[in-house]
This record gives structure tokens, C-alpha cells and sequence, in this order.
């Protein structure tokens, strides 16, 4: 590879983990950038070298979230875990099967997250603890942890959104509560589809670690952001993140 491309590539990871850390979505901005610099490889080897330099952004993200916000270790984890499982199912069939079938209902869902965020100010913006009860929890897990992190798995723009909303939504965490427990269950899906992507060969390596050491530093200055200026901040992100992916799809949809 081109040393000039390289170092777009770079670039490129750094504002990609600087987008996940705040929202989610850093694939909206890395994975095109990878399709663009190597056209020639394989796109399962591509998203496995996405999914190797994002695990260590929102791992990094995870870690600088936990040291300021108090997670919900009963919702969490047991997301988490199942986050494994759900990418892992998800990357196997990315290694076989074409997404685009999945990309109009996915377009469908994005639009509604967009009025539902812009229509309701006040979602995300303060907790609600009434919505905590039990049913919305083992929703919350079950949505969270088995729905996004397969489509994780599949395709992966934008499961950072998802994950945020299924926890802003259902559990009426606040946006910021609700980006340090996505960040937590990311990183599961991450790894979950690694393995799997790993495991088939589908990983350049020296690539995914240049880049995963420009998300950490993307990361870090994100969730910062996101810590100090609060959930208006992160609702206006989510909002820009959430069109821009609706552009994206529609533009491999119909272009």
C-alpha cells in the first residue's frame, strides 16, 4: 500500500474512533475508507480488518466511559455476552451471504430512529427511572445483545446508534449512561466478529493495528467530549451520525 494512502487510512481511523466513541458509527467512516484504498481484496477480509482496528477505539472508549459513569452490571454483562455470541453468528454468514437485501428494512429503522430522536427532545436527555422494570430489562439484554450485535456481525455501521437507542428507548437510560453501556456491549461485538473473521483469515494484520492504535487516540478525545459537554452533545451527534448513514445506505441502495 501507498504511503500516501496509508496515511488517509490513518486519519480516516482516527475520526472513526473518535465518532464511535461519542456515538457509535466509526464504520460509517472507516470501512468505505478501507473499500476505496484496497479494491481488490475481499470484502470479508476488509471487514475483518475493520473489526480488528475498531475493537481497540471502543475498547479504549469503554475504559474511559467506566472510569467517570456507573454502569448497570446487571444489564451490561449479560448483554455483552450475548454480543458475542449474536456477532459471531452474524460474521459467519457476512463470510457467505450479500447484506443488500437487509439494507431497505435497515434504511426503515434509521429513518424512524431519526423522528423518533428529533420528535422527542426529551428522550435520552435525563433518566427515567420508571421504564426500569424487569420486562424492559430482559428486552433491552435480549434486543441489544442478540439483534444488533448479529447485524454487527453482518454488516456493522452504525451498531453503535442502535445500541444507544435500545438502552435511551427501552431502559430510559440517558444518552451518556447509554453510549458508556454501548461502548461496553460494542467491544463484545467487535471481538465476537474478529474471532470469526480471524479464524477464516480474513484479517490483514499489520493494517489493523496501525489503525487500531489511531482509534485509541480518536477514542479517547471522543468519549472526553462526550463526558464533558453531555447528552445535548451526544443526541446532536446521534442526529448527524444516524442522516449520514440513511446517505450512505441510499446512495449503495440507488446510486
Amino acid at each position: 500500500m501507498d504511503p500516501e494512502i496509508l496515511g488517509l487510512l490513518l486519519l480516516v481511523a482516527l475520526g472513526a474512533g473518535w465518532v464511535d466513541a461519542v456515538v457509535g458509527g466509526g464504520g460509517l467512516v472507516l470501512l468505505p475508507a478501507l473499500l476505496v484504498a484496497s479494491p481488490t481484496s475481499p470484502l470479508a477480509t476488509l471487514l475483518g480488518t475493520n473489526k480488528l482496528g475498531a475493537v481497540f477505539g471502543t475498547a479504549s472508549a469503554a475504559v474511559a466511559y467506566a472510569r467517570r459513569i456507573k454502569l448497570e452490571p446487571r444489564i451490561v454483562w449479560p448483554t455483552a455476552g450475548l454480543a458475542l455470541l449474536g456477532s459471531g453468528t452474524g460474521a459467519l454468514l457476512a463470510t457467505a451471504l450479500t447484506a443488500d437485501v437487509l439494507k431497505p428494512v435497515i434504511m426503515l429503522v434509521l429513518a424512524g430512529v431519526a423522528l423518533m430522536v428529533y420528535f422527542r427532545p426529551a428522550m435520552g436527555t435525563a433518566p427515567d427511572p420508571r421504564l426500569r422494570t424487569r420486562n424492559r430489562a430482559l428486552a433491552a439484554v435480549a434486543l441489544a445483545g442478540l439483534g444488533v450485535s448479529f447485524y454487527d456481525g453482518l454488516i456493522g455501521p452504525g451498531t453503535g446508534v442502535f445500541l444507544i437507542i435500545a438502552f435511551t428507548a427501552v431502559l430510559g437510560m440517558d444518552f451518556v449512561a447509554a453510549s458508556a453501556s454501548a461502548k461496553i456491549v460494542n467491544t463484545a461485538t467487535n471481538v465476537g466478529a474478529l474471532v470469526v473473521f480471524a479464524a477464516g483469515g480474513h484479517v490483514l494484520w499489520w493494517l489493523g493495528l496501525a489503525l487500531g492504535a489511531c482509534t485509541i487516540v480518536g477514542a479517547q478525545i471522543g468519549s472526553r467530549m462526550a463526558l464533558n459537554r453531555g447528552a445535548g452533545f451526544v443526541r446532536t451527534v446521534l442526529l448527524v451520525v444516524v442522516l449520514a448513514l440513511l446517505v450512505r445506505m441510499g446512495w449503495d441502495l440507488f446510486a
